[in-house]
């Protein structure tokens, strides 16, 4: 279900440019195990959030390049989906577009599994709308929790339903799946409590269903990350959202300074502290946070701030 994949040309590019900002060129940071000293082979297994997954799909490409012998496996089974795979010890680091539950840290306790957290990059959620939808360029939070609340289930099925001065055109509806990060993150932005959502809407972990839905509705609304809204922007209309202050575009800056609310969010990595006392685990992350500028920058996503990168490499400092 690797819906958020960066195309293979893109992978590469970005494989490429990493690779060069690695080795000379025009250098980020100098990025720890980045030589190909520190790992000469084994494996790194990340599973989590398809929001994350191209993220680390790019960073995969990129450190191939460093360090060919290590094989890095990027799977998508959800942020929920890769928390139980990460607490069972089945993985190496987790992908999470939301922090981890309390249940989940209990579980990952149960079974010995010690981690850190790490905010990889930043991204913010967009609304889709068809581009023939003239009326809801901007929606306000109480609209969309009208269209999203479990309680408008089967009642509100017409846009003039949740607006009068909206057309009576049918309203269909596309969104994550529940066991994504992105569907818990959504739901309590909008409604007030993670889960707390209608059911009666086409869900899906695959992004591209969601396009493919709203683009073939002239009525029909969806959300998901931000990177994805604006490669498709030939299909779809990402709506401004007014939280309370105005109609705001999702954008890098609007996102980063916060004025893009309530739907902007950090992404994160968690990574085990055992797998990280291998070589090519500790090569791999820390290649991974040293370039998540350019990375998140290459793969549509919104990089971190630079406190957010200095407390990014001193949580990795602490892992003993």
């Amino acid at each position: 279900m690797n819906s958020r994949s960066i195309p293979l040309v893109g992978i590469a590019t970005l494989a490429a440019a990493l690779t060069l900002s690695a080795c000379g060129g025009q250098p980020a940071s100098p990025a720890p195990g980045a030589s190909g000293s520190a790992a000469s082979g084994g494996s790194v297994n990340l599973d989590g959030s398809s929001t994350v997954a191209p993220l680390a799909e790019a960073a995969a490409a990129a450190f191939a390049n460093v360090e060919p012998g290590v094989r890095v496996t990027v799977a998508t089974s959800g942020t929920g989906g890769g928390f139980k795979k990460f607490c069972a010890g089945e993985t190496d680091i987790s992908n999470a577009s939301r922090p981890i539950k309390d249940e989940e840290k209990a579980a990952c306790e149960a079974a010995g599994i010690s981690f850190t957290e790490v905010v990889i990059a930043n991204d913010g959620l967009s609304v889709v709308i068809n581009p023939e939808n003239t009326w809801a360029k901007c929606l306000t939070v109480d609209q969309l929790k009208t269209i999203w609340a479990p309680e408008s289930e089967g009642k509100i099925t017409t846009w003039k339903q949740v607006d009068p001065s909206f057309p009576d055109e049918k309203l269909t509806l596309f969104g994550a799946g529940t066991d994504s990060g992105t569907f818990d993150y959504f739901t309590d932005a909008i409604n007030g409590e993670e889960g707390a959502s209608r059911t009666d809407y086409s869900p899906s972990e695959d992004d591209n269903i969601t396009v493919q839905g709203v683009a073939g509705e002239k009525g029909a609304l969806g959300y998901f990350g931000l990177s994805y809204a604006e490669e498709n922007a030939d299909k779809l209309v990402a709506a401004q959202i007014d939280g309370g202050k105005g109609c705001v575009t999702a954008s890098v800056e609007t996102v980063q300074s916060g004025e893009y609310t309530p739907l902007s969010r950090p992404l994160f990595i968690y990574v085990a502290h055992d797998s990280y006392k291998k070589a090519e685990v500790k090569s791999f992350v820390d290649y991974f946070v040293a370039n998540s500028d350019a990375t998140s920058k290459a793969a549509g996503f919104v990089p971190l701030t630079a406190e957010q990168q200095k407390t990014a490499a001193d949580e990795l400092a602490s892992i003993k």
